[in-house]
């Protein structure tokens, strides 16, 4: 794999071709500096083109999961320019650089498997609402923070997470009051898909499940994550469309047949990488 000389993230090869990505920042509560957004993308565009990838699990060392954008980094401070205009100009490529870093997650077609201990605040919550799965420890919690801070939340959270949970008003409420939201809160919301005690514990269950991820088919895993984007994003017809279109390829992949001769013979089935 093609990434080297990381200093705020760690990734690590799990067997069964599951690959760990850790944020590691411990010592700023894996606050974001510049050098993580950029790392980040490089992660996640790496492991996208990865063959012996088939899924992430996501999770971060220390004592928090993100405490939110670094404000103490000056390269994460917009640049400055004598005018509005090309200071506006400037600030578009600045912020763009920020949400490239975690739509790379979203555009992985490799499932990630997040795991929330702690806080997760601000950039935090934006890194999640890109992921496929997020589980969290009984400690966890939520905030978006920007608004208490003078700004709109503008690296993902105000257009990924209306699309997550089912209240708008619940929505609305996190992003405009800046309150916490707890573990238990977060999974009746439909936020997290399950609580577990500690952070070890969400680490193997989210172990566990991209296992039974990993189990499958890879051309089946990337062709369900890109068609449940592509739904979330258009109509069910278009998407209708779109899966047949999809399928009308991948239907012809070794896969299914290998598969269904593995059903009848109730073995498991072996597939080739990607």
């Amino acid at each position: 794999m093609g990434i080297t000389q990381l200093g705020t993230i760690s990734v690590t090869p799990v067997e069964g071709g599951i690959y760990h990505v850790e944020l590691d920042r411990a010592e700023k509560m894996n606050a974001v500096s510049m050098q993580m957004w950029i790392e980040c993308r490089q992660v996640f565009e790496t492991l996208a083109s990865e063959s012996e990838c088939r899924v992430i699990v996501l999770s971060a060392r220390g004592k928090a999961f993100s405490s939110g954008i670094d404000l103490m980094d000056p390269k994460n401070m917009p640049p400055q320019a004598d005018d509005v205009a090309r200071k506006g100009f400037k600030f578009l490529d600045h912020a763009r650089l920020m949400q490239q870093a975690f739509t790379a997650i979203e555009q992985c077609l490799k499932p990630t498997v997040a795991v929330v201990h702690g806080a997760c605040v601000g950039a935090g919550v934006d890194l999640i609402t890109a992921t496929d799965i997020r589980l969290c420890s009984e400690d966890a919690f939520f905030c978006v923070k920007e608004v208490a801070v003078g700004l709109a939340a503008d690296v993902g959270t105000l257009a990924r997470l209306p699309k997550i949970v089912g209240s708008d008003s619940w929505v609305r409420e996190m992003s405009l009051t800046a309150r916490k939201c707890h573990a238990k809160e977060a999974l009746t919301m439909g936020l997290v898909s399950q609580v577990c005690a500690t952070k070890d514990a969400a680490v193997a269950e989210a172990l566990k499940i991209a296992s039974t991820i990993a189990s499958h088919s890879p051309v089946a895993v990337i062709g369900t994550k890109r068609n449940l984007n592509y739904a979330r994003d258009h109509t069910v017809q278009d998407s209708l469309d779109y899966v047949l279109t999809w399928n009308a390829s991948a239907i012809q992949s070794e896969d299914l047949m290998k598969a269904m001769q593995a059903s009848m013979q109730k073995q498991k089935p072996v597939f080739s990488k990607l």
